[in-house]
């Protein structure tokens, strides 16, 4: 029972910090605008493409998404659902245009 309650508890402080992560990067994305201070474009997709096999075209991509939404999702691949509007941009052809 004690082992039960452990886990019950790790998995609700688990949620938690995910909602509050969710919260944080939505709030990100959700501020461009006059006197909201810019991300590290450069930076940012530096680390994102840093894996990439295409780290050029990787990175021209990046850029453009995260000066369009001032957002970069976290890691170097997926993570789409903590910048809607990263996650939301396309090619004409329908693909997803942002790494």
């Amino acid at each position: 029972m004690a082992i039960f309650r452990s886990k019950l508890i790790l998995l609700l402080i688990l949620f938690c910090f995910t909602t509050y992560e969710l919260h944080v990067h939505a709030a990100e994305a959700a501020q461009v605008g006059e006197g909201v201070v810019k991300i590290d474009c450069g930076g940012r997709c530096k680390g994102r493409c840093s894996k990439s096999s295409r780290p050029n075209l990787c990175l021209r991509a990046c850029n453009s998404c995260c000066y369009r939404c001032n957002c970069v999702p976290p890691g170097t691949a997926g993570n789409h659902h903590l910048c809607p509007c990263y996650a939301s941009i396309t090619t004409r052809g329908g693909r997803l245009k942002c790494p």
